[in-house]
């Protein structure tokens, strides 16, 4: 393009400003952030961003103190089927929320497994999914703070300085209700995934692991071959009804209830859903993890 067009996401008054030409402008809630940058037909593409000053900005083009990642939306995303009629319904609150930021901490052990955790069934938004720690950035947070202070929120890890590593994944548009078959959007947010490589194995974090229980129903570590299989299954795909060659039976969780900690299975086939109202890996976190598979490889290849 033959300007910079870049978004600002206000994080104290969850306004989206867009910079075209310098003059900012107010971007709407219905906006989808990744048609803006792709185009109608596409889901996927390359944006440089930064969060400066409490705003986060994403720009098809490099500027000072910008990051290189992928930014991608589900195809079935609200923002990007909404119709003339559907944005007339959206409650002027609705509209006002602007976008918001999140971030996600994909917990990479020294032993090659990442830690997911399961949403409480009680929670207002996307409840009894499988997701990555993660939650809101709170004013003056670089992404990094933000995503170790969910991280220590939901689950009582607590990384020390110089026990951990990081790296950015890649950007989510994310929408709840996910589709408009499930009515029309309510929240909107660009969600940061970031992958952090602790020092210690599974087992001893596992020691120190203590979920918040008003947040997280259960934890588990998974290895690499398990989300192999989880980032197969899309929510364009069937989920399978028996389970693919090579995998265990169930998996090893750590469920909450009132206050005790229990070691139990999961299915396998429970983290390879798809569709709505089951209990199942969430899209976003498929997306993150296959970056961070893309990038295990590629390391490995070196």
């Amino acid at each position: 393009k033959g300007f910079v067009v870049a978004f600002a996401f206000c994080l104290k008054y969850r306004l989206l400003t867009s910079y075209d030409n310098s003059i900012p402008q107010c971007a709407k809630f219905a906006q989808s952030i990744t048609g803006h940058f792709c185009g109608s037909h596409e889901d996927q593409v390359p944006v440089n961003f930064c969060l400066s000053n409490n705003k986060f900005i994403v720009s098809d083009n490099e500027f000072q103190g910008s990051t290189r990642a992928f930014l991608k939306r589900p195809p079935f995303c609200p923002f990007k089927h909404l119709d003339a009629t559907q944005l007339s319904l959206l409650r002027e609150g609705t509209q006002s929320r602007g976008v918001d930021t999140g971030v996600a901490i994909l917990l990479q052990t020294a032993n090659k497994k990442i830690l997911l955790t399961r949403r409480a069934k009680n929670l207002s938004i996307f409840p009894n999914l499988w997701v990555p720690p993660g939650g809101h950035v709170e004013l003056n947070e670089k992404l990094l703070t933000a995503g170790l202070r969910e991280l220590e929120e939901e689950t009582g890890l607590h990384l020390k300085e110089g026990g951990y590593s990081s790296m950015m994944l890649g950007l989510w548009e994310s929408a709840y209700p996910p589709g408009l078959s499930r009515g029309l959007p309510k929240r909107h947010h660009i969600v940061s995934y970031l992958v952090v490589t602790s020092n210690e194995e599974h087992s001893e974090l596992q020691k120190r692991l203590c979920p918040n229980e008003e947040e997280v129903s259960a934890c588990a570590w998974l290895e690499p071959s398990i989300i192999e299989a989880i980032v197969t299954f899309t929510d364009e795909k069937e989920a399978p009804k028996t389970l693919p060659d090579g995998l265990p039976p169930t998996v090893k969780i750590t469920t909450l209830c009132d206050g005790l900690m229990k070691d139990t299975e999961l299915p396998t086939l429970v983290l390879l859903n798809t569709g709505e109202d089951v209990e199942r890996v969430s899209d976003g976190t498929k997306y993150a993890l296959q970056l961070w598979l893309d990038n295990l490889k590629s390391q490995n290849h070196l």
